[in-house]
């Protein structure tokens, strides 16, 4: 890391989806037991006007962390096999998140191949995807509403001092059936971790 880490302020997660996913490229997640990793790659999605959301049909028990407050990490199952990790973004009340796609291992790299296994057989395959970044960080349901701010449950994102890229690749989403062709999945240009297609 280029300088002492610090956690993001509420107000850094407290604006809309799409000013906050370019900026937490660059930004490093870590989990409880200091794994950690840079995130190299994001997927904005925002509330009842976003086919693509979990929380286009409103709250249920299972999207309620993407209501707020702001700087929450709203983790859920999918496909009956995976967890995935988002961010929760805009003012309390108001549906968003940033799904965290790929990160570039920093530290922890034995303890992420030991979760992971033989289907991490370089470092590069460790975080390239949502699945797998929470895979490898040991983040699951227990985290669902974690404070990032506060690191309450031992989960924050921090800033390192280096900076988002200034002209982040600019993608559709994945592996949506609606909501699919909006640009707001974002990722640093030229880095080996991103997810595949």
């Amino acid at each position: 890391m280029t300088s002492r880490p610090t956690a993001l302020p509420r107000s850094f997660y407290a604006r809309g989806a799409l000013e906050v996913a370019p900026e937490l490229l660059n930004k490093v997640l870590v989990a409880p037991d200091g794994r950690a990793g840079r995130i190299v790659e994001v997927e904005a999605y925002r509330g009842t006007d976003d086919p693509g959301s979990h929380s286009f049909r409103g709250m249920t028990r299972r999207n309620a962390t993407m209501f707020g407050p702001p700087g929450r990490l709203y983790v859920y199952f999918t496909y009956g096999m995976h967890w995935c990790a988002n961010v929760v973004a805009e003012p309390d009340g108001v549906a968003a998140a940033v799904l965290l796609r790929a990160l570039t291992p920093l530290d922890g790299l034995d303890a992420m191949h030991a979760a992971r296994g033989p289907a991490a057989r370089r470092d590069r395959d460790l975080c390239s995807g949502p699945a797998k970044l929470t895979q490898a960080l040991g983040i699951d349901g227990a985290l669902d509403g974690a404070n990032l701010v506060t690191a309450d449950r031992g989960v924050t994102i921090v800033d390192d001092g280096r900076p988002p890229p200034p002209a982040p690749a600019v993608t559709t989403r994945i592996g949506l059936t609606s909501g699919a062709d909006l640009p707001w999945r974002l990722h640093v240009p030229d880095v080996p971790d991103v997810s595949r297609r």
